[in-house]
């Protein structure tokens, strides 16, 4: 585990702590805890919570999303429904989010009641990606060279400026590679703004497409006292815009290693956020490291945790945002986690094939309960421990291989 008690606001809030300034009370059990989405992240986040003995409700859109299943109540409402996220609130001690998409009235009106962690700057600075740029710069850290622009002439200036290949994104919204067209001949800008649904004079941002060694993550939890736990580099693997493949450590040198793990707390601490920190990292052909995406909760990157750390980041973001110590943030041993995602049109989801999967006693299964599966979407992930990360990733994509979705009229169970 790396913790860090140094410069800047990390050593201000610890000062603060060492002169008996004083911090608010532990939220303890069987207090609730409301979440702000109700999608995987939700039940993950809630499955721990309920394992410290804390209940849980949830505000999602779908009485049947996939953290229903574990929550004590379900509000129905949309993540821009400040009436229901005031239902929530009204029901919690402590309100988290599980998604950026949360609009920013809500968190206002749920932190009127009880306090909203990690809280309503994170949220600001991480669902805009122009504000993300700017705040990284601002705290010092790389990025990759963008622009705003607002039309076709400021498009083609910004990639006579930054070079082709060009990614032109929404500021807002778009996940999983979503929300993005990629450039490579000027002529396609003419057309960005119609292909990405949006009208002229809408601004995007432009960034220059890197050519990266390796993409990377770090998860960071901080808490109200400054303090900060930060787990290994995980080296991700994505396929159009998806995170498929993860371990843990990254197989990278210590002076790479080092300051891409020192990013999350640079980061958690100048935006103050209580809780969950995952800075998606690339890591370029000359050894600099920029960031590519924040997220101010737990993260996709961060499932191995659940099998492969001393403390899961599920159980460490509940920890923080209780005001609870943080747990030990080491790794057990080599992990690898892959992506279970769906295929083919929508239809009910029936997985098959657990069976041979589980066969091998060194890998996990988590699923969802996603009531319909469809092309990539997210249905649940394996993680797979072993001497080394090539030997767990095998393992994790031996197993990958064995599972299946049953089509309408598949009635093996395998």
């Amino acid at each position: 585990m790396t913790m860090w008690r140094g410069s800047g606001v990390i050593a201000e809030a610890y000062a603060r702590t060492l002169a008996r300034v004083d911090l608010p009370s532990p939220i303890a059990p069987p207090a609730v805890i409301g979440i702000l989405g109700g999608g995987q992240l939700g039940r993950m986040l809630g499955l721990a919570a309920r394992a410290m003995g804390y209940r849980v409700a949830i505000l999602d859109p779908d009485l049947d999303c996939p953290a229903a299943a574990i929550a004590d109540q379900v509000v129905v409402g949309s993540y821009e429904d400040v009436e229901a996220a005031v239902r929530l609130g009204r029901l919690s001690e402590v309100v988290t989010y599980e998604l950026e998409h949360v609009g920013a009235a809500v968190v206002e009106a749920v932190a009127a009641l009880v306090p909203v962690r990690p809280g309503h700057r994170p949220l600001v600075v991480t669902q805009d990606r122009l504000a993300e740029r700017r705040f990284v710069e601002s705290a010092g850290i790389g990025v990759a060279p963008w622009r705003e622009v607002r039309s076709v002439a400021e498009a083609l200036a910004a990639a006579d400026e930054l070079g082709l290949p060009l990614r032109l994104k929404l500021p807002i919204g778009g996940y999983d590679g979503r929300g993005q067209v990629r450039i490579i001949e000027l002529r396609e800008l003419h057309d960005a703004w119609e292909r990405l649904d949006r009208l002229a004079g809408t601004p995007l941002l432009a960034e220059r497409e890197l050519d990266f060694e390796a993409e990377l993550s770090v998860v960071v939890a901080r808490a109200a006292d400054g303090t900060c736990a930060a787990y290994p580099i995980g080296r991700n693997h994505h396929d159009a815009g998806i995170l498929v493949e993860s371990v843990v450590p990254a197989p990278v040198a210590a002076e790479v290693a080092e300051p891409a793990t020192a990013i999350g707390p640079t980061l958690a601490a100048a935006m103050d956020l209580v809780g969950t920190l995952t800075a998606e990292l690339f890591l370029l052909r000359d050894g600099s490291l920029v960031v590519n995406e924040l997220a101010p909760r737990v993260h996709n990157s961060g499932h191995w945790t659940i099998e492969g750390a001393a403390t899961s980041q599920f159980e460490q973001h509940i920890r923080a945002i209780c005001g609870l110590g943080l747990g030990s943030s080491v790794a057990l041993s080599p992990t690898a986690m892959v992506n279970l995602l769906g295929t083919g049109p929508r239809r009910t989801a029936r997985l098959l094939g657990m069976d041979a999967a589980l066969a091998d006693p060194a890998v996990h299964l988590h699923l969802y309960d996603k009531r319909d599966v469809f092309e990539r979407r997210k249905m649940g992930h394996l993680t797979a421990l072993d001497v080394d990360v090539d030997a767990a990733l095998d393992r994790a994509r031996r197993a990958l291989a064995t599972l299946t979705w049953a089509d309408e009229t598949t009635e093996d169970d395998r």
